[in-house]
């Protein structure tokens, strides 16, 4: 799996850092998101999944395939 995110969608909700903190964070200055981690092991692919699937703005982008 590979993640990106645009962080010009992004809105600072901040879900995915708590479903998935090993793999997002925010930035202090104005909580946009942080990709800790663009090809996570697979023991976070499901955070990662939850994470983009709750994302109220949609800037989390999976590819299952890589």
């Amino acid at each position: 799996m590979k993640i990106t995110v645009d962080e010009e969608k992004c809105c600072g909700a901040g879900q995915c850092v708590l479903i998935a903190p090993e793999v997002f964070d925010q930035r202090d200055e104005d909580g946009i998101v942080v990709l800790l981690d663009a090809e996570p092991p697979a023991v976070h692919h499901d955070a990662a999944r939850e994470s983009a699937g709750v994302c109220p703005a949609a800037a989390i982008h999976l590819d299952e395939d890589a």
